[in-house]
């Protein structure tokens, strides 16, 4: 048989697939419905993944430790224990490189240290980070609860977690002392005016956190130095290609560059347990898929049998029989799975655009609103789940038409 007779066939097969569809309207409607249904789940379940996917990644660890770290090798691994001996001068060339690249929105120095914060009669420790208000990206995801973010207009305001200045009994325009070791063993002290209270939606942190302007922590600390470059990109698709070009640059030889992806702890484990969960989601309707597409092809075998009885006495091959049903099975599950597709981006939009009001998870301190995000890898994974499925089911039926003895199937039902 040659490839245009082959091509032919497979046309007039295509279509008489199609008549077969809709002679059976109501039973493939049903059949449609189901896989449109199972789409529909699919893509809502793994959209919001997907938002809290991003979430997490754009909202919380991308704003918090940006696009790529760039410290003294060993820092993340024994920077608490030895703040000091991981000190990184103000200005050097490696930094000038680091800010000339064109995917970087900013380099922000960053100096973190810890130490004793007064007020009256009341003194508790805490966690601090002297950043540079204007370019650092740690201010974007906090939630100001009074007050305002921190500023170099204002050199010694303090910026405090809510937890924090309630147990301190501090709010914003109160004065306090900071106190705190020096690079070189000493003590020393400043005086800062409470600028705002902030809320990173983590208990944890909002019990201890406090943010000033690196100038003010340089002083605390008498230090010119910062522990981190934190380097913020255009976008955060560009991390691989900027950490590709930052490996093989000789300025940076003695740092170590880190990309946020070896950072977020939290955000891997996030994406690992949620892909898992996922996963079985996706099998458990694609086995309701199976189930009812096999069944509805195998009605639709019963129903035809006499047909098929009859098509083969007329010489039509058992394989053509089979690919016919198979057709008709995948035809099926393409029509389900673009109507699916449809009405799933559609639910997806309206519902993002109410949003989904979610309680405060354990360990934060209050809820969010979250959403569903559509991507074309989820529209493909839709629409493959949807084909495949019905091949699958289609293909028991299918093998068991094109085995059917002709004499039998003619005086079926008779």
């Amino acid at each position: 048989m040659t490839p245009t007779i082959t091509a032919n066939t497979l046309l007039v097969d295509f279509r008489l697939a199609q008549r077969n569809i809709l002679r059976q309207r109501r039973r493939s409607a049903i059949a449609i419905a189901a896989i449109g249904f199972g789409v529909i789940a699919m893509m809502l379940s793994v959209g919001y993944m997907e938002w809290v996917y991003w979430a997490n990644r754009e909202l919380a660890t991308v704003n918090q430790l940006g696009h790529v770290q760039v410290a003294k090798p060993g820092y993340h691994e024994d920077g608490l224990a030895d703040p000091y001996h991981y000190l990184m001068p103000a200005q050097s060339p490696a930094l000038q490189t680091l800010q000339r690249l064109p995917e970087v929105r900013s380099v922000a120095p960053r100096l973190t240290f810890n130490g004793l914060i007064s007020h009256g009669d009341s003194t508790l420790s805490f966690i601090g980070e002297g950043i540079d208000p204007a370019v650092d990206p740690s201010s974007r995801n906090l939630v100001v609860i009074a007050g305002k973010l921190p500023s170099n207009q204002e050199p010694k305001g303090i910026v405090m977690g809510a937890g924090l200045a309630a147990n301190l009994g501090v709010k914003t325009g109160d004065t306090v002392i900071l106190l705190s070791n020096t690079a070189s063993g000493g003590i020393n002290a400043i005086e800062g005016r409470v600028r705002g209270l902030i809320s990173t939606s983590m208990k944890a942190f909002d019990d201890s956190i406090l943010r000033v302007p690196i100038e003010a922590a340089r002083e605390l600390l008498r230090t010119k130095g910062a522990h981190l470059w934190v380097v913020t990109l255009h976008n955060t698709d560009m991390t691989g290609q900027v950490m590709a070009h930052l490996k093989n640059e000789p300025a940076l030889a003695g740092y170590e560059v880190v990309p946020w992806t070896r950072l977020a702890d939290f955000y891997n484990k996030t994406v690992a347990l949620f892909s898992r969960q996922m996963g079985v989601v996706k099998l458990i309707i694609a086995v309701i898929i199976v189930l009812s597409i096999s069944n509805t092809m195998t009605m639709s075998v019963m129903e035809r049998t006499v047909e098929i009885g009859t098509a083969m006495a007329l010489g039509v091959r058992r394989q053509r029989i089979l690919v016919l049903f198979l057709l008709e099975g995948g035809l099926l599950g393409a029509i389900g799975g673009i109507c699916g597709v449809i009405l799933g981006y559609l639910a997806a939009q309206a519902i993002s655009a109410v949003g989904i009001p979610m309680p405060p998870a354990p360990g934060m301190s209050r809820g969010f609103v979250a959403g569903i995000i559509v991507t074309p890898s989820i529209v493909f994974d839709a629409l493959l789940l949807a084909v495949s499925t019905t091949l699958i089911a289609s293909i028991y039926p299918a093998w068991r038409a094109s085995r059917l003895v002709i004499v039998d199937a003619l005086r079926h039902n008779r």
